[in-house]
């Protein structure tokens, strides 16, 4: 059967609530439960200025979204941005709602490279 425009479910508005699209049982939602992330801020606050440049990356969301990288054995950050797109447990794990975009692999990149290049972060 051929769909219209008319009919095709993929045109039409629904409300969501993505906290229910995520099993209860997902191993995103115990790493959330047990771990609080919170601590990353005080760890990487020397390396973030307050005051001056564009708005950073959120530093909490960068870790998921390696950790994201880990777990899921996603090899680069092209991919990885490509997979929190896609996976509505990843959305919800970064805090990001269905129409966020996720960060962009090359400021990723760019983090994991140079702003915490010769430390202990």
């Amino acid at each position: 059967m051929l769909f219209t425009n008319d009919t095709n479910p993929q045109l039409e508005y629904e409300l969501v609530c993505l906290e229910q699209l995520v099993p209860q049982d997902h191993l995103l939602r115990n790493i959330d439960k047990y771990i609080d992330f919170n601590f990353i801020i005080d760890l990487v606050k020397p390396y973030y200025c307050e005051n001056n440049g564009r708005p950073s990356l959120d530093p909490i969301v960068f870790f998921k979204m390696l950790l994201l990288g880990y777990l899921y054995d996603i090899p680069s950050e092209r991919k990885l941005e490509r997979a929190v797109n896609d996976t509505l447990s990843f959305r919800w794990f970064l805090g990001l709602g269905l129409t966020q975009k996720a960060p962009d692999h090359s400021t990723l990149s760019e983090n994991r490279k140079n702003r915490f290049k010769d430390s202990t972060v």
